[in-house]
């Protein structure tokens, strides 16, 4: 029996085949693959980190390496799997040596992930790190003033923003207020609302 792709998966496709021959800042010009971004295309939830690293560049899939594998235990820690959110990057190609995207490079890709967030049309979105978190919400503070409280974004989203997990991978120290266990305690917030919205549209 064939697969039929949903109506999402078919417009996703076309936006992933733009991205794939997009050469609209010069991060295009050393990638080994582009990185569209991955998972739920139903998602209500939506995790955007700030652009891709080594591993997700070689591989073509977000969240792939050490930041990811920790992502991956934050999400589990809460019963919550890759498969049932969406995954996607400020930025689709590997900035040189992992540094931050500039501006102008999010610029010139941020339409594609409008796309993606109008496609997918996620309830919430968790932006993890400084980048999304400052872009999305046209901010200045810092993100460890404004992690861990929501925010009102467009069409009745909310944005809610996390430490990015390679900023965890800093840091082995889980006592009270650290940036792990403050960041253990918002992932079972983001879980909370999840379920409350999962068990309204369940009736």
């Amino acid at each position: 029996m064939s697969y039929q792709k949903s109506k999402k998966e078919q417009l996703l496709d076309e936006i992933r085949q733009e991205v794939n021959s997009c050469h609209l800042c010069p991060l295009a010009n050393n990638r080994n693959h582009t990185v569209f971004g991955e998972g739920n295309p139903d998602a209500i939830i939506m995790f955007i980190g700030e652009g891709p690293g080594e591993e997700e560049d070689r591989t073509g899939s977000p969240f792939v390496g050490r930041a990811g594998k920790l992502l991956t235990q934050i999400l589990q820690s809460v019963k919550i799997t890759r498969e049932e959110v969406f995954i996607a990057n400020m930025v689709k190609c590997r900035p040189p040596g992992n540094r931050n995207p500039e501006s102008q490079e999010i610029d010139a890709c941020f339409p594609y992930l409008e796309a993606q967030i109008a496609i997918i049309n996620p309830t919430f979105i968790i932006t993890l790190g400084s980048v999304p978190t400052s872009y999305l919400l046209n901010t200045k503070n810092p993100i460890s003033k404004i992690r861990g409280v929501w925010q009102e974004w467009r069409g009745g989203k909310k944005i809610f923003p996390m430490f990015h997990p390679s900023f965890l991978l800093r840091y082995n120290d889980r006592s009270r207020g650290s940036p792990r266990y403050l960041t253990w305690e918002d992932i079972k917030e983001v879980k909370r609302n999840y379920d409350l919205i999962r068990h309204s549209i369940q009736g």
